[in-house]
Order: C-alpha cells, then structure tokens, then sequence
C-alpha cells in the first residue's frame, strides 16, 4: 500500500479496516486470530475524533482499507533533556561522561529564556510529528539557570497542552538537598506539580554522592519528597565504576522510608557488571521496592566503555531481560538529543524502539516489546489513555506502511502517517537552520 494514497478525511469520523495492531497496545484485547508477532486484525471506527469500536476485522462495512498494515498508538518518551538539547553546533559532544558534564556547564552562559524555549520547541515538534504524545523531561537544577528552564518548560506546557502532554522531573546531585537551594528546589518542583529528580553520580559535579554518604542523602531526599507528595525520578549508576554501584541502596531506602510516592530509577547499566548473584538480589530487592526502571539505549551505547583507539567490549545497557522476567516495569526512551551528551537522535520513539530490540535483543519473543514505548511508560508516568488503543480514548494512532513489525524493523518508517484525535498530522519535521 501507498501511504500516499490514504485519505484521511477532515471530518474525523471514518472508519479504518484490516488494520494490524499489536495484542499488547489493545488493552480490553480482541478476541482472534493472533500473528506469530502477537499482532490482530481489527476495524477500528473512528467518531468526532474518538475510537468508537474496536471489532475484527471483516464486518463488511466499508472504510479506508489498509489492507494489513500496522496501526500503533502514538508513543511516550519518559526520559529526554528538552532544557539541554538540541545545542549541536554550538557544544560538541566528545564521546564521555565527564566531557558530557563539562561541555553541558559551559554552555549554560547561552540559556537565556528565549534560547531555552526555541530548543525545547524544536525538539517537542520533532516528537509530536513523528508520532509522540506524550514526554517527560529532567530540568538541570544546579544553579540559578533552574528558574529560567522552569519558565520555558510552563509555558512550553501551557503551549503543547492537548497535542503533547508534558512532564518536568527537577534534577540535581543529591548533594545539593543539604543545602538551602535544595529546598528551595523541592519547594519549586512542588509548586509546579513536578518530580523530584535526583543523580547519585558524579559526573563532573562539584557535588557526589560516596558509598559513606549515600543512604543519608536517599533518606533526605525521600523524605523531601514525601512532605511534598513528590514522585522521584533518579539518575542511576550510569557509568562502569563498581564502587559507585548504588541502586540497593536505593531499593533499601524505599523500603526504609516506607516512602509511598513512584520511584523511578534511569541507566543503571552498573548493573549489568555486577556477579549474577549480586544482579539477583538487586533487582528481586527493586521488586520488593516497587520500583520502576526506563533504559536508553542509543546514549549508552554511545557513551559506556569508550576509549580513543579501542573498540567497547560492552554494551552498555541495564539487564532488560531480567528486570523484566522478575515483574517490573521497565520502559524505552530517548535520553540526549544533540548535546554535549550525545550527538544524535530525533525525539524519534520508533527508532528507539528499533534500536531498543536490535541492542537488547529484545525478540523472538517480540510480541510484548512495543508495550516498552507505549502501555508501560504511560502507566510509570500516570499518562493512562495515551499509548494504548481503547475505545472511548482519542483516535491518537500511527499508521505504518509495514504488515508486520519485522517488517517495521527493516525499514525506518519515514513514511508513516500520524494521526491527533482522528486529524492527520501534515507539519513537515522543523527545519536545522532554525537553531541557527
């Protein structure tokens, strides 16, 4: 099938058949025949915008035939840096954490308000064209760069209300909630209806959690958290140093504090050099917790196990596989988007999710893999509704050239059609020369 061929009509009521969808993005389920990618035959009714019906396909009332081509739900990225990105020409990445750290310092003289909220919009057109409807974002929150960020992202907000739905996690080495600023931080996040974010690293901070200090800082940090009625999002064991290994302290702290808010957990690619025993014990102590974790695979591969010369000798990424076999929710997103932290990316959830069952071998089985994008991020972040196909829920949906998801992974999909509440989406991906 062409996809130029697809005419969505203006009035946002039509019908489309013979759509495949995957079994893990319908959430009341369909009864019926199942492909071997776990995906269904459907007719999907669409009314004033809304999914009306859901029903197998082959009713005989007639529709936009697309003759077997896969239909998805637009998708949640719970973990990008709107604040941060798209700053390439002007800060170059060097491939490391500390230069990362470094370079994004520098380039901080340069975030004026209307720097801020170019970049953030940039990049949240880049998502809402390519089929994201949903995005939450970590603010540097370390110096006094936190109320102009805070600003950009409100009105960045208040702006992309209905189209996307976003989020803002207020970051800072955990350090910095001994201090004054800290408070004020927490205060700010609270104010804002935000997440408290937290780094148990280093990474070039003055600031730094050390194995004698970092169950003090948790205990602090959760117990900020609660007297708010904060969720926490937290930086994670994002580099290969064994002695900075800190997500048992952080399962440990939750269960200690007895803290009742969602805690969310990112990287922790530490974890996948510990001893299997060690491996075991942290994430059955991350169940016990409640504890969810997102994964970015395109960052990480790019950053871990670099040295000019040498080939990396390991992949870089957290134990999906085992996370995932032990119960806990575990999500796919973006992270950097043309920074000092990682030069590429396009706010571009499928390609994430490609690169997500390429780099964790995610397949055979596949069929549950695209909830990773969809169902499970939106249930970590409290954005039900979006990222799933139900009826009665806006006709927020991607439609795909390829029938089946192997056939999603060969190609890139540049061709895909997006749809807002039934209307199709005709804005052309922003220009580069618009960051000039």
């Amino acid at each position: 099938m062409k996809h130029d061929a697809i005419l969505v009509p203006d009035d946002t009521t039509y019908r489309l058949t013979n759509a495949r969808v995957p079994g893990c993005f319908l959430t009341a389920g369909v009864a019926g025949a199942v492909a071997d990618d776990g995906s269904v035959l459907v007719d999907i009714g669409i009314a004033g915008g809304k999914i009306a019906e859901i029903v197998l396909a082959g009713t005989g009332i007639a529709g936009i035939d697309l003759e077997g081509c896969m239909v998805w739900p637009t998708l949640i990225d719970m973990h990008t840096h709107l604040d941060k990105g798209e700053a390439l020409p002007r800060v170059q990445a060097d491939g490391s954490l500390n230069g990362g750290a470094i370079g994004t310092a520098a380039d901080r003289i340069n975030w004026t308000y209307g720097d801020i909220a170019r970049r953030m919009d940039f990049g949240i057109r880049c998502a809402y064209v390519q089929g994201v409807s949903a995005i939450r974002t970590h603010l540097d929150c370390v110096d006094a760069t936190v109320e102009t960020s805070s600003r950009a992202f409100k009105d960045m907000r208040a702006e992309w209300a209905g189209r996307v739905a976003l989020q803002a996690v207020g970051l800072a080495p955990l350090d910095i909630f001994l201090t004054d600023f800290g408070i004020h931080l927490a205060d700010l996040v609270a104010e804002a209806g935000g997440v408290l974010g937290g780094v148990t690293d280093t990474l070039g901070h003055q600031w730094g959690a050390t194995s004698d200090s970092i169950d003090a800082l948790l205990d602090r940090f959760l117990r900020m958290a609660a007297d708010r009625g904060l969720d926490v999002d937290l930086h994670v064991d994002q580099s290969a140093d064994l002695n900075a290994f800190f997500l048992p302290n952080i399962a440990r702290a939750v269960i200690r504090n007895k803290f009742a808010g969602k805690v969310v957990v990112d990287h922790c690619v530490n974890l996948s050099l510990q001893p299997e025993d060690v491996a075991k014990r942290t994430i059955d102590l991350c169940a016990e917790a409640g504890i969810a974790f997102v994964t970015l695979p395109t960052p990480m591969m790019y950053l871990m196990d670099r040295a000019p010369g040498r080939t990396p000798r390991w992949r870089g990424v957290t134990l999906a596989h085992e996370i995932r076999a032990a119960g806990i929710p575990i999500a796919l997103a973006s992270d950097n988007c043309r920074d000092a932290w990682y030069p590429y990316g396009d706010h571009d959830m499928v390609e994430i999710f490609r690169q997500g069952v390429r780099v964790f071998q995610l397949d055979h089985p596949i069929a549950d893999t695209p909830a990773m994008v969809g169902p499970v991020p939106a249930a970590i972040i409290g954005t039900e509704g979006l990222g799933s196909i139900a009826v009665g829920q806006d006709a927020r949906l991607i439609l795909f050239r390829a029938r089946t998801l192997n056939e999603l992974m060969c190609r890139p999909q540049s061709d895909r059609i997006v749809l807002d509440r039934g209307c199709r989406i005709t804005e052309p991906l922003p220009d580069y020369a618009e960051l000039d």
